[in-house]
């Protein structure tokens, strides 16, 4: 099992970090101060799991984005990789390619093999529905095939809102959570 840092937790400031996205764009999170930010640390590249994950907050982005929300992809996959699988959705939000897993290990995002188990039944449909019905076919595997997703939602201030490590290869922040941050406000 690779170093993984500690968890962070809500409430405290989300470590900054300035890195080149798949475009070759420079990323820098300090940019995001006085805006929400959705920072999503995903699997691999092809996971199709993934894929639909991203699809259904590209379709969320712009309502979202008026709202004072930005959103960030991380990958453990190298950009040739983000271009073939993920980048072909042409996203509205920035990916950022980090095979060499170093914004995982300052975010604390993890591996599990029970979380990578667990969701084949508990998840079998939809893990089905991104493969059988939107075409989100599995590829090859950068980085472990069991990392463990997570999100972190920041607010203006540059604190972690909602921190969510997820629990198995499809969890993350549910959208209702990140609706409720966006109504509620909290600066704090």
């Amino acid at each position: 099992m690779p170093h993984m840092n500690k968890r962070l937790c809500n409430g405290e400031f989300a470590p900054a970090f300035r890195v080149p996205d798949l475009q070759g764009d420079t990323v820098d999170t300090r940019n995001f101060r006085g805006r929400w930010l959705l920072l999503s640390f995903y699997r691999y590249a092809s996971c199709p799991l993934c894929n639909l994950r991203v699809h259904k907050l590209s379709g969320l982005h712009a309502g979202w984005q008026t709202r004072g929300l930005d959103m960030l992809a991380v990958f453990q996959s190298p950009a040739d990789k983000l271009r073939q699988y993920v980048g072909s959705q042409h996203l509205p939000f920035p990916l950022i390619p980090d095979p060499e897993q170093t914004l995982y290990q300052r975010y604390g995002v993890g591996h599990s093999w029970i979380g990578f188990l667990v969701a084949w039944g508990k998840r079998l449909p939809e893990i089905g529905r991104a493969v059988l019905r939107e075409g989100y076919f599995p590829g090859s595997v950068e980085g472990g095939i069991h990392r463990i997703p997570a999100d972190f939602l920041i607010n203006p201030g540059g604190r972690i809102a909602e921190a969510h490590y997820g629990r198995d290869i499809g969890d993350h922040l549910p959208i209702a959570r990140i609706e409720h941050q966006l109504a509620n406000r909290s600066f704090s």
